[in-house]
């Protein structure tokens, strides 16, 4: 067993910070590296030590491997911890690692290589008897004119899909036939572009299906095991914005029965530390095997919530050589609890994103409410990022407890000075067909198309204005010798914010 007394975080934002506090819990350094753009950002500030590894473009800093690497050999780092996205599912940065004679937080190069490719862990798990979407035949030649030949076997409507990578990227829904030459164009060079692999395929695409996923764990010691489920159903554009768990569709008997089949999926891989098998859960309650993210999930808090487990703390510990801290028999579900993602986004323009300036952050509190941010008053979320802000967690004996702990916490939530979804987020919380449970991947067009917020009132935007014009500030320490001030008008008179017309 290794000791690890620093570990390296080649991430950013509310994760770098999530990895940051478990390093503390352990009494482990936590080094951290910034970019240009992050150079006064939340995470350089919380950690021990933060180093500069280039300019704000990711593939000039956080998904530059050789600077990654040599920056942790020399701040004298055991081991890397990836988080999620940027090079968290690369099998080469994970092999690039273990060749410093580092250890990568995550699972084997190997793992991570055969799951990263949809169309070869389609096929494994076929051949593993695990039950899968119909879709292209693994070995098939994936030029236009086959694809356009299995769409047509297969039927329509159908879904394109990046080969490599997650997160809705490469990602497009096709009904009619003469839009699948354009549809397959635009999937390769969105994948291009976000993976570096221009690869697709296709499958069948499910009408209303919910979205699925178990967590998994494995350790070196070939002990694996689930942490039961979260309902993932409610996307935009293919991406999560509200997880909870238990899922309101899963009964003890279909719970068993996909529980041992994700870990199933995980022994078939050969998997070890934390991962994700995603399932397709029709109509009928057949369920198929959709993909596996071989890291953590913007989502873990509401396992940790409902199980009572630290699954960072735990992936530390599995790579460090221990044995997993569970058994299967000993894990079970309390209460209810449901995650809203925070974004810096415009939900009444397609979700677009929006950058800016934090001029004032006030989180939620009270019982139950956990709040997993990444900036604080002052600081600026950039456009060269996912514009993440935080991960709001509300707990709960059961599921309308959860819900409406989750709505009244969205309303104590002040940001100011950027467009979010918090209001988009109470609006689905509050819709009938979300409060039933009855939720599938395609809830928010169907329900919710073309939803506007309710415009502000003259008298609104006049205290709005007036408050944003009040001259303070505070000093941050950027870590390179100099101090930066950056303006937080409100902090002199406390949290101000605009409610229904009236300012508290």
């Amino acid at each position: 067993m290794q000791t690890f007394k620093k570990i390296l975080i080649a991430n950013r934002g509310e994760i770098a910070i999530r990895i940051i506090r478990a390093c503390h819990e352990l009494g482990i350094t936590a080094a951290a590296v910034y970019s240009e753009a992050d150079k006064t950002a939340m995470h350089v500030r919380e950690a021990d030590e933060a180093y500069l590894i280039g300019p704000a473009a990711p593939t000039e800093s956080y998904l530059n491997q050789q600077v990654l690497i040599e920056t942790a050999r020399k701040a004298g780092c055991q081991a890397i911890h990836p988080g999620y996205g940027f090079l968290a599912e690369n099998a080469e940065f994970a092999q690039a690692v273990a060749d410093a004679g580092l250890v990568f937080i995550g699972s084997s190069p190997e793992s991570i290589k055969l799951l990263g490719n949809k169309v070869e862990s389609r096929q494994t798990m076929a051949e593993a008897g695990i039950p899968i979407i119909p879709g292209i035949k693994t070995g098939s030649k994936l030029d236009d004119k086959t694809l356009t030949k299995e769409a047509d076997r297969i039927g329509f409507p159908v879904l394109v899909k990046a080969a490599a990578g997650g997160g809705g990227k490469g990602m497009r829904v096709v009904e009619d036939p003469a839009d699948l030459k354009a549809s397959l164009e635009a999937a390769r060079r969105e994948s291009q572009a976000a993976f570096g692999d221009p690869t697709i395929f296709i499958e069948k695409y499910l009408v209303e299906p919910r979205h699925i996923e178990f967590q998994i764990f494995g350790d070196s010691f070939g002990n694996r095991i689930h942490f039961f489920e979260r309902e993932c159903s409610i996307q935009r554009r293919h991406q999560k914005i509200i997880e909870e768990t238990p899922s309101p569709a899963l009964d003890d008997e279909l719970r068993g029965r996909m529980g041992e089949t994700a870990v199933r999926v995980a022994e078939a891989a050969g998997y070890w530390n934390a991962g994700t098998v995603e399932f397709l859960l029709d109509k009928d309650r057949n369920f198929y095997f959709l993909e596996v993210n071989t890291r953590i999930q913007v989502e873990h808090p509401v396992t940790e919530e409902t199980v009572g487990v630290d699954l960072v703390r735990e992936q530390i510990l599995v790579s460090a050589g221990e044995e997993l801290s569970w058994s299967q028999d000993e894990l079970r579900q309390r209460g209810h609890a449901i995650e809203c993602r925070i974004y810096a986004e415009d939900a009444a323009a397609g979700f677009l994103p929006a950058a800016g300036p934090v001029h004032l952050m006030r989180e939620p509190g009270g019982p139950g409410i956990r709040f997993d941010g990444g900036v604080e008053t002052g600081d600026e979320v950039s456009v060269h990022y996912d514009p993440i802000i935080a991960k709001l967690i509300a707990s709960a004996s059961d599921r309308p407890s959860a819900i409406r702990r989750a709505r009244m916490a969205l309303d104590d939530t002040v940001i100011l000075g950027l467009t979010t979804n918090i209001d988009f987020l109470k609006v689905v919380l509050e819709h009938p067909e979300f409060i039933k449970g009855h939720i599938h991947t395609g809830f928010i067009p169907q329900h919710l198309p073309d939803w506007k917020p309710a415009d502000a009132s003259d008298e609104q935007l006049a205290l709005a204005l007036a408050l944003a014009s009040l001259p303070t500030e505070r000093r941050i320490v950027s870590g390179e010798g100099g101090d930066t001030s950056i303006p937080e008008p409100w902090q002199e008179f406390g949290a101000w914010q605009i409610c229904g017309g009236s300012v508290r």
